[in-house]
C-alpha cells in the first residue's frame, strides 16, 4: 500500500508539492481551508475580459515555473508580453518618466539614458555614477536593501529608481528588507565585481560576446487563459478527489510512525508524513506541539496586505495617457496608488477590441489601509490618483477588487538567518516539511522549485522506508 502524504495548503506551493508526489507514486490528501485552490493566483473571465486577480506572470529567467508548464501539460498555453506595450515608466513629480534603457543590476549602463532622464538631478546622477568608484563592503553582515542601495548608489538613485522597483515585489518597506534574502544577486555582484556599474558592465560585456540562440520567452511570461491555468491543470494531475475544500486543519500530532490531522469540522486524517504549505501564522499555530522553537520564529515572520483594482475603459478614453506597460510609484510620491499595470498592453487577449484593462495596485509596508477601504472607496482612492498621474477621468466600464490581506511574507534583515534555525528543527522531525513563499522567495518559479524539492526528498524517504498508509 502507498504512503500517504498529507498537505495542507493548496496555494502554488502546496499543489506543486503534491504533484511532484503523485508523480512518484505517494497516495496525496490536499487540504484547503478556502473553496478555491490557487491561493493569490486567480483568474477571473467577465465578459470577454481576463483578469488576473493576484499575480498575472512570472519569471521566465527562473526554470521553476516553465518547468512546471511543460510538466504540467500547458507549456503550448505560454505567451509572452506584446512586443508592441512599450515599456516601464516611474512616476516622478506626479508625472510619468519612462525607465532609462539599458538597466542592469538596478544601474543604466546606457549612460546617455540616465544622463538625460528626469528622475535625477545632476547630483543624483553624479552620485550613481559614482557607484564605479566605491569598494565593495567586506564581511558577510546582513544588511537592508534601503542601506544597500544607498551606499552603492545614493539616497537619489534610490528613493527614485531602486526603491519603487525593488520594493514592489514584496509591497515592502526598503529600510527593513534584507538585501541577501530578497536580492542576493545584486549583493554577489558587489563581491564578485566590486560594484554595481561593474557588475552590469561584466554582464553586457557577456552577453554581447556569447554564442547563444535567440530567447524563447521574454523575462516575464503568463499563460493564454490567464494564470489559473496553472492552477487547473495541478487540480488534474492531482485529481480533484485528492483536495478537500473548506477544511481547515486545526490541529496536527504524532499518532504511531505517523500523524493525526484534526479538522474544524472534527474529522480526524490520517498520514505517514505532512507537508505544511500554508502562510507563516497558521503553520507556526500547527508546529506548537511538534516544533515549538520553529513555530516561535515563523510567528516573527510580518505579512503585508495589499489590494488590487482591474479596471475597463474604452480605448478612446485612455488613448492619451501613454504610460506602456505600466508604471511603479516611488513611495516618496505620496500617493496611495502603487502601481498600474495595463493589463491588455502586457498580455494579448486580455480585453475585447476596443477596450482596455488596467490593474492599480494599493496597499504596502506602512500604508496598508487602502487595501481595507470598502470596494468604493478603494476603486476611488485608484481612480483619483490614475486621474492625477495620467489624466485618466473617465468612468470605467467595470471595476473589480480583489483583496490579498496578509498575502505578502517580508523578508526583513536576518531572514536567512531565521529560515535557517525553522528548518532545523522542522528537519529533526521525522516525515514532517514545511514549504511556501514565507522562505527562500515569494515568485512562482521559487515557490514552485522549493516545493517540488521538498516533496521529492520527502517521497525519496518514504519510498525507501517501510511505512504504510492509514485510512
Amino acid at each position: 500500500m502507498p504512503a500517504r502524504v498529507a498537505v495542507v495548503g493548496a496555494g502554488i506551493s502546496g499543489l506543486a508539492a503534491a504533484v511532484e508526489l503523485r508523480a512518484r507514486g505517494i497516495d496525496v490528501i490536499v487540504f484547503e481551508a478556502s473553496d478555491r485552490a490557487g491561493g493569490p493566483i486567480h483568474t477571473v473571465r467577465s465578459d470577454d475580459y481576463i483578469i488576473d486577480a493576484g499575480p498575472d506572470s512570472f519569471l521566465s529567467t527562473k526554470p521553476g515555473g516553465i518547468s512546471f508548464a511543460e510538466r504540467l501539460g500547458i507549456a503550448d498555453q505560454l505567451i509572452n508580453t506584446s512586443p508592441d506595450g512599450g515599456g516601464t515608466y516611474i512616476v516622478h513629480d506626479g508625472a510619468m518618466q519612462p525607465l532609462p534603457e539599458g538597466i542592469t543590476m538596478l544601474v543604466p549602463t546606457q549612460f546617455r539614458q540616465i544622463l538625460e532622464s528626469p528622475l535625477l538631478d545632476f547630483s543624483g546622477k553624479a552620485r550613481l555614477l559614482g557607484d564605479y568608484l566605491i569598494p565593495a563592503r567586506s564581511g558577510d553582515d546582513d544588511e537592508s536593501v534601503a542601506a544597500f542601495m544607498r551606499r552603492r548608489v545614493g539616497r537619489q538613485a534610490f528613493e527614485h529608481l531602486a526603491e519603487p522597483l525593488l520594493s514592489g515585489i514584496f509591497a515592502g518597506d526598503a529600510t527593513r528588507l534584507s538585501i541577501e534574502a530578497t536580492f542576493p544577486r545584486l549583493r554577489e555582484a558587489e563581491r564578485r565585481h566590486g560594484g554595481l556599474i561593474r557588475a552590469a558592465l561584466a554582464a553586457r560585456k557577456a552577453a554581447a560576446t556569447a554564442q547563444s540562440p535567440p530567447r524563447k520567452y521574454t523575462p516575464f511570461v503568463s499563460l493564454r487563459g490567464g494564470l489559473g491555468a496553472v492552477v487547473d491543470a495541478a487540480i488534474d494531475r492531482i485529481s480533484a478527489d485528492s483536495i478537500r475544500y473548506n477544511t481547515p486543519v486545526t490541529a496536527i500530532t504524532s499518532h504511531g510512525t505517523g500523524y493525526r490531522l484534526d479538522t474544524a469540522s472534527g474529522a480526524e486524517f490520517s498520514a505517514d508524513a505532512v507537508i505544511l504549505a500554508t502562510p507563516a501564522g497558521p503553520t507556526a499555530n500547527l508546529l506548537r506541539e511538534l516544533a515549538p522553537r520553529a513555530a516561535q520564529a515563523l510567528e516573527s515572520i510580518p505579512y503585508v496586505s495589499s489590494a488590487t483594482v482591474s479596471m475597463a475603459f474604452d480605448e478612446a478614453d485612455v488613448r492619451v495617457a501613454g504610460g506602456g506597460r505600466g508604471f511603479v510609484v516611488p513611495r516618496v510620491e505620496g500617493f496611495d496608488l502603487t502601481a498600474v499595470t495595463w493589463s491588455s498592453r502586457k498580455f494579448a487577449g486580455r480585453a475585447p477590441e476596443g477596450s482596455v484593462l488596467l490593474r492599480g495596485f494599493v496597499g504596502r509596508a506602512g500604508n496598508e489601509e487602502p487595501a481595507f477601504l470598502p470596494d468604493n472607496e478603494v476603486i476611488e482612492t485608484v481612480r483619483r490618483d490614475l486621474a492625477s498621474i495620467t489624466g485618466i477621468a473617465a468612468e470605467p466600464r467595470s471595476a473589480r477588487v480583489f483583496r490579498w490581506h496578509n498575502a505578502m511574507p517580508q523578508f526583513h534583515v536576518g531572514h536567512r538567518e531565521l529560515v535557517q534555525e525553522i528548518q532545523a528543527e522542522i528537519g529533526a522531525v521525522p516525515d514532517l516539511a514545511v514549504v511556501g513563499a514565507a522562505y527562500r522567495g515569494v515568485g512562482i518559479p521559487d515557490c514552485v522549485t522549493f516545493a517540488t524539492g521538498t516533496a521529492t526528498s520527502l517521497a525519496e524517504s518514504l519510498n525507501h522506508g517501510s511505512t504504510s498508509a492509514t485510512a
